[in-house]
C-alpha cells in the first residue's frame, strides 16, 4: 500500500466518517502504510494547564544604564599589537554599590520569586519558542504577587534614596574616576607610552557622558510581571473564521458604500443632464419666440409697406387730377404775369386793360384756389389793389415798381410751386 497525500486523505470519503484522533490516526497510517488499528492515540490535554494557573512573565528593562564597559586605556593598560587573541574590557559599575546593589536586587527577587512559586515544561516553552513564561498555579498566584510586590516596593525606595543623593553620588563618581585617571597616566608612563594633556579630562567627560540622569533613572528602571494564557488551536481557528466573517462583512458594507455612491453620482448626473436639457430646451425657446418675433414683425412691416403702396397708389390716383388743375391754375397765372410783366417794361406803365386783367385773374384764382393757397392768393390781392391805384403820373411810377416787384414775387412763386409739383414729396411721410 503506497502512502498517499494528506490532501487526497482528507478528501476521501472515509474522511467523513472519522473525526479527530481517527482522523490522524488514519493519516498516519496511510504515510507508514500500517493499519490505523495499530496507531496508538496519545493523549494531550492542555486544559488542566489552562484552568487551573496562568503563565507569567518577570520582565526588567533600563537596568544596564547603571553600567559601563571601559577602554582598556582608561585602565592604563596597553594591549599588544598584531595579536589574534581577543581580550575583553572589564565593565564598571557607574554608581557606587550601597547605591547599585539596592536597584539591581529587586529585579533578583522578582526573578527568585517567580522561580519559586511557578513550574516550567518543556513541551510549553518548545511550543511558545521562549523560557520567559512560567506557569503560576491559581493557589501559588496571591504569594508570587505578594512577593513581586515586595521587590518593587524595594526598587523604589531604592530609586528614591539614589535620586535623593544624586549630586553626591555625582560629585563620587568624578572623584573616582579622576584618581582612576592619575593611576593609569602613570602606568602609560612607565611603560614608554606617550599620554595626553587632557587624558583625564577625556575619561571624566566619557563618564559623565555615560552617567544616567535623574529623568533615567526615574523613568528607564522598570519592573514588571506579564501574564499570559494558552491560545488553542481551536480558538485561533474560531477567531480566524470570526475574523474572516467580519472582513466578508466589512467588504459587504464597502461594497454596498460604493454602489450607494454610483448611485448617487448617477443621480446627480442625471439631474445634472436633466438641467442641461432644461436650460438648451429653454434657450432654444427663446431662440424660437425671437426668431417668430422677428418673422412677424418681418410679415407685419411688408404687410404695412404693402398698405402704404396702395395708399400711395390710391392718393396718387386721387390727387392727380387736383394735380393737373394746380399746374394749369399756375401756368395760367404765370403766363398772365409773365405778360403783365413784358408789357410794364414795354410801356413802363400799367396799361388798362392789363389792369383789368390783373383784377380778372386775381378774382378768377379765387374761385378757383381749391388748394388755399394764401401765400399766392397775398400776392394776387396785392396786385389787384396795386392796380385798382394806379393814377396819376408820380403815382404811376411807384405803382410800376410796386407791381414789378408783385409779378416778380408771383413769377418765383409760381416756378417754385411748379417745381415742387413736378417732383412730388409730400407721399413720403404718409403712414397708416
Amino acid at each position: 500500500m503506497s502512502a498517499l497525500p494528506f490532501t487526497q486523505i482528507q478528501d476521501s470519503p472515509d474522511s467523513i466518517i472519522v473525526s479527530n484522533g481517527n482522523l490522524r490516526a488514519s493519516v498516519a497510517a496511510a504515510y507508514t502504510n500500517r493499519n490505523p488499528q495499530e496507531i496508538e492515540r496519545l493523549p494531550f490535554d492542555l486544559s488542566a494547564l489552562e484552568d487551573e494557573g496562568i503563565y507569567v512573565n518577570v520582565d526588567a528593562n533600563g537596568f544596564g544604564i547603571l553600567d559601563r564597559r571601559l577602554d582598556w586605556e582608561a585602565l592604563g593598560v596597553e594591549l599588544p599589537q598584531n595579536t589574534d587573541v581577543a581580550f575583553t574590557p572589564p565593565r564598571c559599575g557607574l554608581l557606587p554599590n550601597r547605591y547599585r546593589r539596592p536597584l539591581l536586587t529587586p529585579v533578583s527577587q522578582a526573578h527568585s520569586a517567580l522561580h519559586k512559586y511557578s513550574y516550567h515544561f518543556r513541551l510549553t516553552e518548545t511550543l511558545f519558542e521562549t523560557p520567559a513564561y512560567r506557569w503560576i498555579p491559581w493557589r501559588a498566584f496571591t504569594e508570587f504577587e505578594a512577593a513581586f510586590d515586595k521587590a518593587y516596593d524595594n526598587l523604589n525606595k531604592a530609586r528614591q534614596k539614589a535620586l535623593d543623593h544624586y549630586d553626591e553620588i555625582r560629585d563620587e563618581v568624578v572623584v573616582t574616576f579622576r584618581q582612576v585617571a592619575v593611576d593609569s597616566a602613570q602606568r602609560l608612563e612607565s611603560t614608554g607610552a606617550i599620554v595626553p594633556e587632557d587624558f583625564g579630562d577625556r575619561i571624566v567627560r566619557n563618564v559623565l557622558d555615560a552617567f544616567p540622569t535623574e529623568d533615567e533613572l526615574r523613568q528607564k528602571l522598570t519592573l514588571r510581571f506579564q501574564v499570559g494564557v494558552i491560545l488553542l488551536g481551536s480558538e485561533m481557528l474560531r477567531e480566524q473564521r470570526l475574523a474572516a466573517e467580519e472582513r466578508y462583512r466589512l467588504e459587504q458594507v464597502e461594497s454596498e458604500r460604493r454602489i450607494e455612491c454610483l448611485r448617487t453620482s448617477a443621480a446627480e448626473k442625471s439631474v445634472q443632464q436633466q438641467m442641461w436639457a432644461e436650460e438648451e430646451s429653454l434657450r432654444l425657446k427663446l431662440v424660437s419666440e425671437e426668431e417668430e418675433r422677428k418673422q412677424e414683425a418681418e410679415v407685419k412691416e411688408h404687410i404695412r409697406q404693402m398698405k402704404l403702396d396702395a395708399a400711395r397708389e390710391k392718393l396718387q390716383e386721387t390727387l392727380s387730377p387736383l394735380q393737373e388743375g394746380a399746374v394749369q391754375l399756375r401756368a395760367q397765372i404765370y403766363e398772365s404775369a409773365v405778360a403783365m410783366q413784358e408789357a410794364l417794361q414795354k410801356h413802363d406803365f400799367l396799361p388798362g386793360a392789363t389792369a383789368k386783367k390783373a383784377r380778372h385773374l386775381a378774382h378768377w384764382f379765387r374761385l378757383m384756389n381749391f388748394q388755399s393757397d394764401s401765400e399766392l392768393e397775398q400776392l394776387l390781392t396785392g396786385l389787384e389793389s396795386l392796380a385798382a391805384k394806379s393814377k396819376g403820373k408820380n403815382k404811376r411810377g411807384a405803382s410800376n415798381a410796386a407791381v414789378r416787384e408783385v409779378l416778380d414775387d408771383i413769377i418765383q412763386l409760381c416756378y417754385r410751386d411748379a417745381h415742387e409739383l413736378a417732383q412730388p414729396n409730400r407721399l413720403a411721410a404718409l403712414e397708416l
